[in-house]
């Protein structure tokens, strides 16, 4: 039986492909190709161009191969921009989601493993850190559209027959160990990338959106995941699944936050380049500060993060932003 990866060729989703190949999973990548990259695909992996609100599209790769799961990660995820133009990030991570989900159901797909995010909090209540039980305050499209897939998610499994799992991301960054995929997208908004490529020179420097928030250095808080860690959870999820564990919300972080300013000291020290930073006005949407409490991903889904070190997911983001500058991506 196969997986079908939705965003397969992006950021995420190409680190998933190599994860269930290495596995030794059947895999199906359905990309539009709009930030993602044919070459990030692995050559074993069956690609289809083509946009997860294709019915025609689904039912054709469902009939062509035996779909057991699906693990989707396609939609938009900046939150400013979610905040400027709300109404696409609706469409492309709630319409069409449902428009899968519809899909999912019909072919009698058996697990769906859904790539939300710790948007869907807000800013949570206290400094401590956020769990599943925590109340989902949005602050952004964005988060409201991944909650509203959430739901729906829910209602279908209650309604049909499909187990699910949502895994709420915190802030995911790193790069593949072996080299083979990474953070490519030119333009991204993530901020150890940005970091990275001023490191490198291919940006002026960095801005800083706000330093005046209630943190101990007046930047916002964030749990950095490795993308190595963060996708080993997904192929935990679809093991507990396939042994018979029911749908299940569950947080990916690590219980540790950094600042904004921590990160690029890091990356500073990492790289030897002291690149300009620039604090500016706050940016609406950030949340002061989110942590995740990971208690249950580790009890339910047995999952044991290897790489939770903040200096070891700075040196392979800097390690893969080398290799793309002599690939000559941009």
């Amino acid at each position: 039986m196969a997986i079908l990866v939705t965003g397969g060729a992006g950021y995420i989703g190409s680190h998933m492909v190599w994860c269930l190949l290495d596995a030794h999973e059947d895999v199906v990548v359905l990309d539009r190709l709009s930030t993602g990259f044919r070459w990030a695909v692995a050559p074993e992996a069956k690609f289809y161009e083509g946009d997860i609100g294709d019915s025609e599209l689904l039912n054709r790769i469902f009939a062509s191969h035996d779909i057991e799961a699906i693990i989707h990660f396609a939609g938009s995820v900046v939150v400013p921009e979610s905040v400027a133009d709300p109404l696409t990030y609706y469409d492309n991570n709630t319409v069409k989601s449902r428009a899968l989900i519809a899909s999912a159901v019909k072919a009698k797909i058996k697990y769906f493993v859904f790539s939300s995010t710790a948007a869907v909090y807000g800013t949570p209540d206290g400094n401590g850190p956020v769990n599943e039980a925590a109340p989902l305050r949005p602050e952004s499209p964005y988060g409201s559209s991944k909650l509203m897939t959430e739901i729906m998610l829910k209602d279908a499994a209650f309604a049909h027959d499909i187990t699910y799992t949502v895994l709420r991301y915190f802030n995911v960054a790193g790069a593949d160990v072996h080299g083979r995929t990474g953070q490519s997208t030119a333009g991204a908004t993530h901020l150890i990338k940005v970091a990275c490529e001023a490191a490198l020179g291919k940006r002026n420097g960095i801005d800083v959106y706000g330093a005046d928030y209630p943190t101990p250095d007046g930047t916002c808080i964030r749990d950095f995941i490795h993308v190595t860690d963060l996708v080993n959870a997904h192929l935990r999820a679809l093991e507990r699944m396939r042994a018979g564990g029911s749908s299940i919300v569950a947080n990916c972080g690590y219980g540790r936050g950094f600042s904004v300013l921590d990160v690029l000291h890091q990356v500073k020290q990492a790289s030897g380049v002291d690149f300009p930073v620039r604090i500016v006005e706050r940016r609406p949407g950030d949340a002061v500060s989110v942590v995740a409490d990971p208690m249950r991903i580790t009890r339910e889904l047995a999952w044991e993060p290897c790489h939770d070190d903040l200096n070891f997911i700075v040196r392979t983001s800097l390690d893969w932003e080398s290799r793309l500058s002599r690939r000559n991506t941009y």
